[in-house]
């Protein structure tokens, strides 16, 4: 088939092109940049903005499915740029669809469209965990706004699906692992509370493999259509232990510094009134939001998605920290 991914470039969205392209599909990727991984996997490039109807349009043009995954991540910025990327661009997918005869959309979502402050998530489901309210974060605001409105699109000619990994960690991040590398080399990593709330983590393989398995059973009056699941690797840890076996595999220091929920809470309301009235650059050290998704346990029933499309973990947390460290180590090994 041929296949649109929106944000190919990205972490995820790399190991969903050169998942499908292993698979024997065509795969074009919707990118702001250029990517010479995705040339190197023979993925066609077409560069533009999610919040351009025409060039959403254009970039989908002769394709069978979608792989909406393109999104504006992060803990700040103004709310309309959030917007404009996250909610206009998945209505441009959506519309794209329907003009266009695609009749499967797998769209990626996340955990934090449930957020409710430091209200703990323990083996829940999609079906029982309800939709988070006064969400401080713009990203997750965005994200629950354009997951509703996904899965309200489902219908007999267009099929959709909704996934929320959470934490997505593996080779090739970019962003999650290198900010706490630098972070505990420098002495500035700290827990929020005793780090003993257990949460879930995704290995980015197993993130891509749940894709691929909806996308296969994703039809309409299918079983997972119209439906959000949780995805993960189904280990859940601690969050200390989690961190610290990260920072092994990268060769960087166990987090030895904590600071009491409260007071990171405070100073996240501190930070943030600075960073609205000063211009401050980049985002805060810490926010309310993200004070309270470090201290609160979160960790979901992967059953649902076993269930409805046959998804479970292929790579262990033990072993993809196994080829993290391999990852992370051997570019040192040759440049050294």
């Amino acid at each position: 088939m041929k296949i649109l991914v929106t944000g190919g470039g990205g972490f995820l969205g790399q190991a969903l092109c050169r998942g499908l392209r292993e698979r024997g599909h065509e795969v074009v990727s919707f990118n702001r940049g250029f990517y010479p991984a995705l040339e190197a996997l023979g993925v066609r490039q077409v560069r533009g903005d999610l919040a351009s109807r025409d060039a959403v349009f254009a970039a989908a043009q002769g394709c069978e499915a979608v792989f909406h995954n393109a999104a504006k991540a992060g803990a700040w910025g103004p709310y309309r740029d959030y917007h404009l990327a996250n909610v206009v661009g998945t209505e441009h997918v959506i519309e794209a669809c329907r003009a266009l005869g695609i009749r499967r959309l797998v769209y990626t979502s996340t955990p934090s469209v449930t957020h409710r402050a430091t209200h703990p998530v323990e083996g829940g489901s999609a079906d029982d965990v309800p939709y988070g309210e006064g969400l401080k974060a713009p990203y997750a605001l965005t994200k629950q706004i354009a997951e509703r409105r996904v899965l309200a699109a489902n219908d007999a000619a267009l099929a959709t699906v909704a996934l929320r990994p959470r934490l997505i960690w593996g080779p090739g991040d970019n962003q999650l692992l290198p900010r706490l590398v630098e972070r505990a080399r420098a002495g500035r990593l700290m827990l929020v509370g005793d780090g003993r709330n257990r949460v879930d983590t995704t290995y980015v393989d197993n993130a891509a493999q749940a894709h691929f398995d909806a996308f296969e059973r994703l039809a309409p009056g299918a079983a997972c259509a119209g439906r959000a699941y949780f995805i993960s690797n189904g280990e859940p840890k601690p969050l200390r232990e989690m961190i610290d076996a990260l920072l092994a595999a990268a060769g960087a220091p166990p987090v030895t510094r904590r600071v009491p929920f409260g007071v990171a809470y405070a100073a996240g309301a501190v930070c943030e009134a600075l960073w609205r009235t000063l211009p401050l650059r980049g985002e805060p050290p810490i926010t309310r939001f993200l004070a309270e998704q470090l201290a609160t346990t979160h960790w979901y029933d992967m059953a649902p998605a076993r269930r409805d499309f046959g998804y479970v973990p292929k790579v262990s947390i033990h072993e993809g920290l196994t080829r993290l460290k391999a990852a992370w180590t051997a570019p040192r090994a040759v440049t050294g």
